[in-house]
């Protein structure tokens, strides 16, 4: 069994190229021309003829004035994927109206005359295609073509060259269903040929130094039916097919239908810092005449908890014997709704300040004031539950300490004036949760 070399060659001589000029035509008086290490000249079957994007575009006419930027980038934008401001201004990741994935979609002040953009070529597959027809003819030989840019690449440092335009190459080679070298089968095996042959050539071709072109020779890899957007992954398929924008975005809409009560929670320990951060959420809800009213009691350990969930339970017990004449078996049936705080992994306990900022000589006013601290306290508590829920855990709001504050302030060895606005359980749920869809009718009068 012999191997066949790999070897590439850049192509010199390649002078500037304006908009109109024969680009095949002027790359194949280069190509004619190429010298190889064997000593050779020209081009075979099966060569790759490798040519950056920038050439083709001058020549298709694709130069833009840098005013029109705002404009150009709309118009070779399929989406938004990222956004990052550095020192240069923003950096937008974007989705091409190709499927690529590059920044600013491809416009480029490099290798362009000055005041002026160079957008990527309309049709890259085609452009390959035209080429390779007229090299083929004038050649007499098979050939492959491929057209470059130079992209970024997720969690890698540096910039490579990949293809975005193919014709006459296979731009993948599909391994799966195939042996590997131990008799395993591929499952998921495939091979980015087109994308290796640009970043190959890209190694001996020069940006700044009129090679624009290279040929790679000893690629078996001959295919009449691809074309770069087989290397353009399906969204179905994608692990990432959201961007960050659109992810902050479904995040920011999806938050509140994602809270949902949880009643059965898994062992899991709650970690400190999911507690900490709920709270500092709850402290960004709105509160009357610029006050901090809430605050939250974390009992950590099991006999703390308990001693508050007994006294809990004596008083409930009390109120339900005394108040409601309710027989033995229908307290026990009621207070055991309360097991839910004992079992989960962690709770945390909800007041608000009622030392109201204005007093008010008169009850109305007074009143209100009151109900403006509650429903701050309120709005916390309903921030730490979204909190908790973005961040994959469940929690129940359960209202027991309102109905026994004196009890509960003793418990917890408080005073007045705060007042208990519930009890949060958190934990990790034991079942998933989906998120809640919007009823019907919405409760909304327009008037």
């Amino acid at each position: 069994m012999t191997t066949t070399p790999v070897i590439v060659v850049g192509v010199d001589g390649i002078g500037e190229i304006t908009p109109g000029d024969d680009l095949a035509g002027l790359l194949g008086i280069a190509l004619a021309n190429l010298t190889w290490p064997d000593g050779s000249i020209g081009v075979q079957t099966d060569d790759v003829v490798v040519v950056t994007s920038k050439i083709v575009s001058k020549a298709e006419g694709r130069i833009k004035p840098v005013s029109e930027r705002s404009a150009a980038l709309d118009a070779e934008t399929a989406e938004i994927l990222a956004e990052k401001i550095t020192d240069r201004g923003v950096t937008q990741i974007i989705r091409n109206r190709h499927g690529v994935v590059l920044a600013a979609a491809g416009i480029d002040e490099s290798n362009a005359p000055s005041g002026q953009l160079l957008l990527l070529p309309v049709d890259p597959d085609a452009s390959a295609a035209r080429l390779r027809e007229v090299w083929e003819a004038r050649f007499g030989v098979r050939l492959g073509v491929i057209i470059t840019d130079t992209l970024g690449r997720a969690w890698r440092e540096g910039l490579t060259d990949s293809a975005i335009g193919v014709s006459g190459v296979a731009a993948i080679s599909d391994l799966r269903g195939t042996p590997d070298t131990h008799g395993n089968t591929l499952e998921v095996t495939m091979i980015a040929i087109a994308d290796e042959i640009a970043a190959a050539a890209d190694l001996v071709k020069g940006k700044a130094t009129h090679t624009p072109i290279a040929v790679v020779r000893g690629i078996q890899q001959a295919s009449e039916n691809s074309s770069a957007t087989d290397l353009v992954r399906d969204k179905s398929g994608d692990l990432f097919t959201l961007g960050t924008a659109e992810a902050i975005q479904l995040g920011r809409q999806g938050a509140v239908s994602h809270r949902r009560t949880v009643r059965h929670f898994t062992d899991d320990l709650v970690p400190a810092q999911v507690i900490e951060q709920a709270v500092r959420a709850a402290t960004m809800a709105p509160a009357p005449h610029h006050t901090t009213p809430w605050q939250f009691i974390w009992p950590q350990s099991r006999a703390s908890r308990t001693k508050l969930l007994d006294a809990m339970a004596e008083q409930w017990k009390r109120d339900l014997i005394d108040l409601d004449s309710l027989s033995e078996s229908a307290v026990q049936q009621r207070i055991s709704r309360g097991n839910l705080l004992r079992e989960a992994p962690e709770i945390v306990c909800a007041f608000v300040d009622l030392l109201p900022a204005h007093v008010y000589p008169d009850e109305r006013r007074a009143n209100a004031e009151r109900d403006l601290f509650l429903a701050s306290g309120a709005a916390g508590i309903q921030n730490f539950m979204i909190d908790v829920a973005a961040r994959g855990l469940g929690s129940a709001w359960v209202s027991s300490s309102m109905f026994c504050a004196d009890t509960v302030r003793e418990a917890l060895e408080l005073t007045e004036p705060w007042l208990p606005v519930g009890i949060i359980a958190v934990g990790y749920p034991k079942e998933p949760s989906l998120p809640r869809e919007q009823e019907a009718p919405l409760p909304l009068q327009r008037r």
